[in-house]
């Protein structure tokens, strides 16, 4: 079955950094597109960053240069580094199979000033 696991969340310091990882399985991940959502309690996820399946990526205007998502279609991953968090970035984020529609359990991440 569809499996994504998401890691490498924490609690960091504002202008600070983390690479989330997302292990996937059950499918032909390098010709599914990939993204990366967010949440915070009371508001809709939003999309934070996709990655198509020829790498081509797209970034919210809230994480532009500061964030990057990747893939390595040889381990199944998928990545976002985080880089000059800041407050606002504190959610929990998921990764998400964008054309199976399948979500990860979600990696929580804390900013503090």
């Amino acid at each position: 079955q569809v499996q994504l696991v998401e890691s490498g969340g924490g609690s960091v310091q504002a202008g600070g950094s983390l690479r989330l990882s997302c292990a996937a399985s059950g499918f032909i991940f390098r010709i599914i597109a990939m993204a990366w959502y967010r949440q915070t309690p009371g508001k809709e996820r939003e999309s934070v960053a996709t990655i198509t399946t020829g790498g081509t990526t797209n970034y919210a205007d809230s994480v532009k240069g500061r964030f990057t998502i990747s893939r390595d279609n040889a381990k199944n991953t998928v990545y976002l580094q985080i880089n000059s968090l800041k407050p606002e970035d504190t959610a929990v984020y998921y990764c998400y199979a964008v054309q199976i529609g399948y979500w990860g359990q979600g990696t929580q991440v804390t900013v503090s000033s």
